[in-house]
């Protein structure tokens, strides 16, 4: 059994090695037809170290990114082959590939950075953090109640751009000296101000509803994810009615660890096809898009596990229902809107197109959502969270501008690391949520 295990292992390393090289041939020939920018051009970095699997991350900041841009020159700093190539296709902004830290190092000399931006918590964030003369800003990939939201990492970076007053308070309750008055800036949900796309179905009378849970987890205390222990059931007896229109959009990281996760993803995703086919004005979706917004917007109802798409949803404004975590190791922070949320125990599914309406239609269930859209975004009005976007980046730059002054007699020096920062091995992220 032992000898087995070894020669799986051999041919995944092996897989993975011809793959990484192949990719890297292909990144290479991308490259000669890519302009570098011009000497002491981008003032923003966003630095981004993951691999293809975490490219979650980084899409959602695109729309924003590319409105910043227009003030203050904004580049995507990646380390990945993979994830630059995918990149290089779809960002609205340039894309600066630095494998090694050496090369890294060359374009932090040759640019004038005074933002780097960091939407994770990968390892390879401290070979960033050793540049000075600039602001380290994690303004990670979603707002949520997860043990993720309050690690003791925020402590890396000069300042942490969050949500709203929920955030705020959630961190000085689990971090001790954290100064959160000056290090924070409470910017809202700029992605939301952009959540738009033409929907892939004509609206009827059907009512929507989005189901998008997270992954199974690598840990009882992450044990999210509800496919298993709810979704088959709520996706088929909506499917069911005639009356539902069924969005489903899983994490892309769905049954990677659990064996059973995968196979009831695959549940719902052939139940959706099947229940098409006997139907096709039904037009129930499954979606594996890199985009999202639309099915936030669109949906009548969203149902989702506890993760950062409940406050994507959240900022929305619209019904939303969490599904319990069916582990009782699974932490979950119960102080901020999870105390007051809709939730699902997998014992009620059977019953979930009634729970749907109710939740629909509830005037007090409108109430408590109003009341908690405001305490963890504040104002949601159309460009608002933008405009807040936009003043924090600003004083950043006014602050920059009164260091570099302070400090104009400094000599650069160069602060290199002996280890380049190669990392042959895509399918090994070292940040996930």
């Amino acid at each position: 059994m032992a000898i087995l295990t070894d020669l799986k292992s051999a041919r995944r390393i092996v897989r993975n090695l011809v793959r990484s090289r192949r990719t890297r041939r292909e990144l290479a020939r991308r490259l000669a037809s890519v302009p570098e920018p011009a000497l002491d051009s981008i003032r923003i970095a966003v630095y981004f170290a993951d691999t293809t699997v975490n490219l979650y991350q980084i899409r959602q900041w695109y729309a924003p990114l590319a409105e910043l841009n227009a003030t203050w020159p904004v580049a995507i700093v990646t380390r990945s082959p993979g994830a630059t190539l995918a990149m290089l296709d779809e960002s609205p902004v340039p894309v600066i590939y630095r494998r090694k830290v050496v090369d890294l190092e060359q374009f932090v000399t040759d640019q004038g950075l005074h933002i780097v931006f960091y939407v994770n918590q990968n390892t390879k964030n401290f070979q960033m953090f050793r540049y000075g003369r600039m602001w380290h800003v994690f303004v990670n990939h979603g707002e949520s109640d997860k043990m993720y939201m309050t690690t003791n990492q925020f402590k890396a970076y000069d300042y942490s751009f969050i949500a709203g007053e929920a955030a705020r308070e959630r961190l000085g309750r689990k971090l001790w000296g954290f100064d959160l008055e000056s290090r924070t800036f409470m910017i809202g949900r700029p992605q939301a101000d952009h959540f738009a796309g033409e929907l892939p179905y004509t609206p009827d009378d059907r009512t929507v509803v989005l189901y998008a849970p997270t992954w199974e987890g690598d840990r009882e205390a992450a044990a999210y994810g509800s496919v298993v222990s709810h979704g088959v059931t709520i996706v088929k007896a909506l499917l069911a009615t005639g009356k539902h229109r069924v969005i489903y959009r899983p994490h892309p990281r769905s049954g990677i660890v659990d064996e059973e996760y995968k196979r009831a993803n695959e549940a719902i995703i052939s139940a959706i096809a099947s229940a098409n086919a006997r139907d096709r004005s039904a037009h129930h979706i499954y979606d594996d898009g890199k985009s999202l917004g639309w099915q936030l917007a669109a949906a009548d109802v969203a149902i989702t596990d506890v993760s950062a798409m409940v406050y994507d949803r959240l900022a929305v404004g619209k019904p939303l229902i969490i599904a319990r975590p069916a582990n009782p190791s699974a932490e979950v922070d119960s102080e901020g809107y999870l105390g007051a949320a809709e939730w699902l125990d997998a014992a009620d599914t059977a019953d979930i197109v009634g729970f749907v309406e109710r939740v629909r239609n509830s005037p007090e269930a409108r109430e408590r959502l109003e009341f908690w859209v405001s305490r963890h975004f504040g104002d949601t009005t159309a460009g608002e969270a933008t405009r807040r976007f936009h003043a924090a980046v600003e004083t950043l730059m006014d602050e920059w501008d009164r260091h570099a002054e302070l400090h104009v007699g400094d000599r650069r020096v160069r602060e290199s690391d002996p280890f380049d920062g190669e990392d042959d091995d895509e399918d090994d992220p070292s940040s996930v949520d």
